[in-house]
């Protein structure tokens, strides 16, 4: 039994790989056999430590081809340009178990004669983010069939060194978590310069040195990085200009500076300071093109937000977003000599997150002209197809917002924040997979999250925290939250095979929890962090809710307990019975615990812990999610979440979970009235949603676990929602309030559901049109009404 059910996940990844493959055109050949490419290097150099190097390799062709497909990686990161042309930035973020490489058909890049390929590779040592992981400096480049190898990657290749570079630690000036990696400091004198173009002199450029063939995952004798295709497009790269200038102190700008590309002169022996505002947070690539000011220094501090130090100065506060007027603006920072030449071009290796821009200048016997400075936005390339109309104006306004923070905080992964960490967290991943699924109808970068944390992890059976990261941390939590994700993927997404072929992760997950498990059920020292949110009182410890003298936590048990029906449901439809009959009899003798433990009939509430002493929005919003609530007490649980100032709150992240909870339960139509944190958001200031609810916090300014609302619109206030898995029928119930009229569109599998509400008089006039092959159930009012595809009307 056990070696069939293993032959169908075989059978099931493999179809699910060889639909990847053919999705990007890759030769079969190249995922079973050893590549002719090498990975390659410069001759004596230090491989493991920071540097920045060029590789090229040019070649002829008779005529321009019509495709012309290859295969490239790096470690640390690449930039490949054919003829001058940027064409791929990468590898997708992994591990060295699927180390990615990018696709392409530069083709349209090539000409009949002669071409040049060139490389940016750089690897940032010691300095590099916590999400890159590395084995040593090294790049590849395969030609997808023979007649596209000519471009293979071995000792025909030339490399150098780019001697103009060396990495800037990052001083933030105040105590945080910052490790999303090193500033640039170049000396432009030093650049290898036109190192891209077909003419360049390359006389003191090296052949390459071979260091070993691409090994494609799986194959005999694979180490190193096991290369598999990228699963993710390349990401978007769009100008951005930057919207205006706040000030300029020693210098004068012209008045369209810097929205339009107008030279700004700064004279000989000058001290000028500039400060940039985007409007707005953004991911870009900072692009700076100069000339003249030989040894002038120019430096760019990237900001999210103005800042004041505290008295005792290792703690800031946050004003408003607004004011710039005093504050002191810290951060990552690039820095540049110039060289005096007329075209001088500055782009930065990775992108940088920044609302400001503080740009400090200081130049010598030459004067220095700015000719211009703009962005490369750059993010995934998620198209946004959601729509609302309301009659309430702001709600468009947090939907934008919310945007806004779901797209910097997804790149080739889920960040948490993009300044502070860029790291790909499971218990942020799950929302924002539910922002991307509602906003943008794409599941690409979701499905990348779920595989990645399923390859991670450890032998116990609980996931990482957090992957890609070279330093493993858990959070033994977020291995439940990664349950839902699955799950949640499983009820919005119609792809059955996927979920079924992780549903043995799944299995590791709940069996490295029941090993804390008590003969009641309840968890006991359940080992690692037991993150759930951002709270600093009523006992609780760095984000772990109390537990009382026997280690008793009612949240921790309530999200084991909503795991375990998660799992069930799943493994009742596409897994095995035996698993599903367990999890049931599990969550029902937890179920019972649950009740008996933390129950207090005093106080109407659940506990947090046995002992009492402390109630949370956390406990009862997850009584209620669980099902570890009985019926007859919802709606007073729910009342108090809403109205009781004696619980615990939760965060703006663990909102969602409360908000869902008091849906549940039937308060929906007051959903508009719990937006204080969002509103506060927009009232200091912010562009995107702050990671936690103190807005004058030293930390992040862009947390998609914050985007919720860009969940609820279309979920709770429109009403649509999955009813079975695949999102193969939809339900409709909205939850309008106080709102005369709403409508909108969301993304679905088979196009898109559209919905109208108008009130006129006593009557709501409905108009619900769902996609083909797909039907559904309107609920209003306590009444069910058949929904077929296509166009459906009510007159209520």
């Amino acid at each position: 039994m056990k070696a069939f059910a293993r032959l169908i996940l075989f059978t099931l990844l493999f179809i699910s790989f060889l639909s990847a493959v053919r999705a990007q055109n890759i030769n079969p050949e190249l995922l079973s056999k050893q590549w002719k490419a090498r990975w390659i290097f410069l001759p004596n150099e230090p491989d493991k430590t920071y540097g920045v190097y060029h590789f090229r390799k040019t070649f002829e062709l008779a005529a321009k081809p019509a495709k012309f497909v290859i295969h490239v990686s790096a470690d640390n990161r690449y930039k490949l340009y054919v003829n001058g042309t940027l064409v791929s930035l990468g590898p997708a973020r992994g591990d060295t178990y699927y180390w990615n490489y990018e696709t392409v058909d530069i083709a349209p890049y090539l000409t009949g004669g002669k071409n040049t390929i060139a490389a940016l590779v750089w690897n940032d040592g010691e300095d590099r983010p916590e999400a890159q992981i590395s084995l040593y400096t090294a790049f590849i480049l395969q030609g997808d069939t023979p007649a596209e190898e000519i471009v293979n990657s071995n000792k025909s290749w030339l490399c150098i060194r780019d001697n103009a570079f060396s990495p800037l630690n990052v001083k933030l000036g105040y105590p945080a978590y910052y490790v999303a990696g090193p500033g640039e400091m170049v000396d432009m004198h030093k650049r290898v310069k036109n190192w891209q173009a077909a003419d360049t002199d390359d006389g003191e450029w090296l052949h390459a040195q071979e260091l070993d063939n691409g090994n494609p995952k799986g194959i005999p004798n694979a180490f190193g990085w096991m290369l598999v295709p990228s699963s993710i497009p390349q990401m978007e790269l769009t100008t951005q200009r930057i919207n205006k200038l706040r000030y300029a102190k020693g210098t004068t700008a012209p008045s369209g500076f810097p929205a339009r590309a107008e030279s700004l002169n700064i004279p000989a022996n000058t001290t000028a300071t500039l400060l940039l505002d985007q409007g707005f947070l953004t991911n870009a690539y900072l692009n700076l093109n100069m000339s003249g000011g030989n040894n002038a220094g120019i430096s760019l501090t990237y900001c999210e937000s103005p800042m004041a130090y505290t008295p005792n100065k290792w703690q800031i506060v946050k004003p408003n977003r607004n004011n710039v007027d005093g504050y002191r603006f810290t951060g990552r920072k690039d820095s540049l000599i110039a060289d005096g030449s007329p075209d001088q071009e500055f782009t930065s290796m990775a992108f940088r997150t920044y609302r400001y821009i503080l740009v400090n200048i200081t130049t010598h016997e030459q004067p220095l002209t700015i000719k211009d400075i703009y962005g490369t936005f750059t993010g995934f390339p998620f198209k946004r197809q959601a729509k609302l109309v309301s009659s309430d104006p702001q709600m468009q306004q947090m939907l934008d917002i919310g945007w806004r923070t779901a797209r910097l905080c997804a790149g080739e992964t889920y960040y948490d924040c993009p300044y502070y960490e860029q790291l790909q967290y499971i218990g942020d991943g799950r929302i924002q997979a539910m922002v991307s699924y509602y906003n943008a109808g794409d599941d690409r970068l979701a499905r990348n999250a779920i595989n990645q944390m399923d390859h991670s992890r450890v032998a116990e059976g609980v996931t990482l925290s957090r992957h890609p990261s070279y330093s493993p941390q858990i959070i033994s939590t977020f291995s439940l939250w990664y349950i839902g994700m699955l799950h949640d993927y499983w009820m919005y997404r119609n792809d059955a095979n996927f979920v079924k072929s992780k549903l043995e992760g799944a299995r590791q997950v709940l069996a490295f929890f029941n090993r804390y498990q008590r003969p009641d059920g309840s968890l006991k020292n359940v080992p690692y962090w037991n993150f759930v949110d951002w709270i600093r009182t009523g006992g609780w410890d760095f984000g772990q809710p109390p537990k009382d003298k026997d280690g008793n936590s009612a949240i921790l048990d309530m999200q084991l307990l909503w795991a375990y029906h998660q799992a069930a449901e799943m493994e009742s439809k596409m897994g095995m019975p035996a698993f599903a009959a367990t999890y049931t009899a599990r969550s029902v003798q937890l179920e019972k615990t649950i009740r008996q433990k933390y129950w207090d009939a005093r106080k109407g509430l659940y506990a947090d812990n046995a002992d009492k002493s402390t109630c949370s929005q956390h406990a009862n919003a997850l009584a209620i999610l669980s099902g570890a609530a009985q019926k007859q007490q919802l709606s007073n649980i729910a009342r108090k979440l809403q109205t009781d100032t004696t619980l615990v709150p939760a965060t703006i992240y663990f909102k969602y979970y409360v908000h869902q909870a008091m849906i549940k339960a039937g308060l929906g139509n007051n959903y508009l009235n719990w937006l204080d944190i969002w509103h506060n958001n927009i009232k200091m200031g912010l562009t995107t949603w702050a990671e936690i609810s103190d807005l004058e916090h030293d930390r992040s300014d862009c947390h998609a676990w914050g985007a919720s609302p860009n969940i609820e619109f279309f979920r709770t206030i429109l009403g649509v929602d999955s009813y079975a898995p695949g999102f193969s029928k939809i339900k409709i119930e909205p939850h309008l309030g106080k709102l005369q009229n709403a409508g909108g569109e969301v993304p679905h599998p088979n196009g898109l559901v559209k919905v109208n509400y108008q009130k006129t008089g006593n009557k709501w006039l409905i108009a619900i049109q769902l996609p083909v092959r797909t039907d559904g159930v309107f609920l209003w009012k306590g009444k069910s009404y058949y929904l077929k595809a296509g166009e459906n009307t009510f007159s209520l």
